[in-house]
């Protein structure tokens, strides 16, 4: 049985219901955050939550429940181990169709679990890489918010889709901002590049995590702006995700990056990520 949250209930998902004036469904006026629990832990919870915290901030909607606590009731109800949590905020019920809303709206929470594998538990061989394709971003300029409305991420992922592609690849303005779904890295001759943080990326927790574990490291990383000839030139190109980690794409547009294959900074750096995770499921990191 599926269970889910909605509004202080944990009850089957078959069973709950929202308004049709809620404002989520109407204008997709809503934030949201996605969390790996991985064996029951969830992976860089408070950084998640911060996040979180965030998008209500930036959008105004006034919503402080403990979200700890919240999902981690939700991933022991739905049988622990490795699931993805999906929490989300709408501004809530106005009772009929209008842009107009009041300040003291009560919001309306959602949260549900599905199902992902453990990556971790993977080697690197059993990993396949990417291929991925470049179209336009369409998206508007505050994608540091994590709204609902990712009409254009998903017309972006089916694009790729149509192509026989695993993701697509956003450009604004002659320079890459990141994926449909995921952060994006090139790495050429032993630095890590990725697209300098602002509000027209999202502040991907994994990463910020690669980013840590390659100054840990001593690797070389540099947040700069990446233009189509580098990332075909990249020695590697990575793309990053919570529910993911961190994925080699030998693909773009139909052009071999590299060798065509999974690369030695690559295979490094899911190293890194294998100890990482191992560290914060035995408790011997902290979450």
């Amino acid at each position: 049985m599926n269970i889910v949250y909605l509004n202080g209930v944990f009850q089957p998902s078959e069973q709950a219901r929202i308004s049709v004036f809620d404002r989520g469904f109407l204008f997709g006026d809503a934030v949201y955050e996605v969390i790996p629990f991985y064996q029951g832990v969830g992976f860089r919870l408070q950084e998640h939550l911060d996040r979180l915290r965030h998008s209500l901030r930036a959008v105004h909607i006034r919503s402080e429940l403990d979200w700890a606590d919240l999902l981690h009731e939700l991933v022991q109800l739905n049988g622990g181990g490795n699931l993805s949590a999906y929490l989300q905020v709408s501004r809530g019920d106005s009772g009929e169709r209008r842009p107009q809303y009041d300040e003291d709206m009560a919001p309306t929470v959602f949260a549900c679990c599905r199902p992902i594998p453990d990556i971790y538990q993977l080697g690197a061989d059993q990993i396949k890489p990417l291929t991925a394709i470049v179209t336009a971003d369409l998206r508007w300029h505050r994608c540091d918010i994590k709204i609902t409305g990712l009409l254009p991420n998903i017309l972006a992922a089916q694009q790729a889709r149509e192509q026989g592609a695993d993701e697509a690849l956003l450009m604004r303005d002659g320079l890459l901002t990141e994926g449909a779904n995921s952060n994006l890295f090139v790495i050429r001759q032993g630095v890590i590049y990725t697209p300098k943080r602002s509000s027209e990326i999202l502040g991907g927790i994994t990463r910020e995590l690669i980013l840590e574990l390659a100054d840990d490291e001593g690797i070389p990383y540099q947040e700069v702006d990446i233009d189509y000839q580098t990332l075909l030139a990249a020695d590697e190109v990575w793309l990053s995700g919570s529910t993911r980690g961190v994925v080699p794409v030998v693909s773009v547009d139909g052009h071999t990056i590299g060798g065509g294959d999974k690369g030695p900074m690559w295979q490094r750096m899911f190293q890194l990520f294998i100890g990482f995770q191992q560290a914060l499921m035995t408790g011997a990191k902290d979450v």
